[in-house]
């Protein structure tokens, strides 16, 4: 139906069936045909054939009308595929609670400058509920932490930018100050991340061994406000190394056991190919992974 649209926009502008099909590099009878098809599917007469050479009915006009919205629309869904079109649109990014810092405005604002008719959305949320976002469409990338052991259910694949090592951290203490053990640690305080975070499920389960179940004085998503709790002796917390050396600058102390073996994948989650936005996802993957690697 679409070539038959395409046909009568070109008779209406070509003003005869010899000259559409010249346009269209098609014989006057293919023309034709397509015409006929189009008024057969739409139950309509589109052209007045009692006059030589046929002209549009008024009817006819007004779909010739509607009908160049479509083909543009048409236009607009085809550079919206095209891997070499330039990037456009709105751009959702949604970023996992645990790496939402000051780490990602750089490559965020890079994303802005190098593709200025660009609209960027940038969401937080849990790192379940935003591959569920992926997934359904409603984003058009996350960036999470992903165990190295989580596999992902189609058509969703992963881009690993880098990885991250998780310590465990407490208030300053003065130099020569012994490292706690496993069992003194399970007797402390904790500000860790709420429920559902597989960090927090994996330390426990090494608490849980050592000792009494820790524990868990605040439960904060944010970890600014988690590093700003532990800083004040709230108590003992999870974070990711590189957040801790970026932002701490020796207000608390890292503590590394034996047998803390956390380390997470961050990735960046996607459904498969973005069609001309595809510039912008690999831009974006380039700039996340510079920026973690410094």
């Amino acid at each position: 139906m679409f070539e038959d649209i395409h046909a009568l926009v070109e008779f209406a502008e070509a003003g005869s069936i010899a000259r559409a099909a010249n346009r269209l590099h098609r014989t006057p009878s293919a023309i034709t045909r397509q015409i006929q098809r189009l008024e057969a599917e739409l139950d309509a007469q589109l052209l007045d054939r009692s006059v030589k050479p046929p002209r549009l009915t008024q009817l006819g006009i007004r779909i010739v009308e509607q009908s160049r919205d479509v083909l543009k629309r048409v236009d607009d869904l085809k550079a919206l595929a095209a891997k070499d079109a330039e990037p456009s649109g709105p751009f959702r990014i949604g970023v996992s609670h645990a790496l939402a810092d000051g780490a990602l405005v750089e490559p965020v604002q890079a994303l802005t400058k190098r593709f200025p008719k660009l609209r960027l959305r940038l969401l937080s949320d849990l790192a379940g509920d935003l591959i569920a976002k992926v997934r359904a469409g409603q984003l058009d990338l996350a960036v999470v932490l992903l165990p190295d052991s989580r596999s992902l259910p189609p058509p969703l694949i992963a881009d690993v930018v880098a990885t991250d090592r998780m310590v465990i951290v407490e208030k300053g203490r003065s130099r020569g100050a012994r490292m706690p053990t496993w069992q003194a640690m399970s007797a402390s305080q904790w500000v860790l991340n709420p429920p559902g975070c597989l960090l927090r499920a994996a330390l426990l389960g090494i608490l849980d061994k050592a000792g009494p179940p820790a524990t868990i004085a605040a439960e904060i998503h944010n970890m600014h406000l988690q590093l700003a709790f532990i800083k004040a002796g709230y108590g003992l917390g999870l974070l990711p190394e590189r957040f801790v050396r970026r932002y701490a600058r020796g207000a608390i102390r890292m503590i590394k056991p034996k047998g803390l073996e956390l380390q997470m994948t961050i990735a960046i989650v996607r459904a498969g190919p973005l069609g001309s936005l595809e510039a912008v996802a690999a831009q974006f993957k380039d700039h996340l992974a510079a920026s973690f690697a410094s």
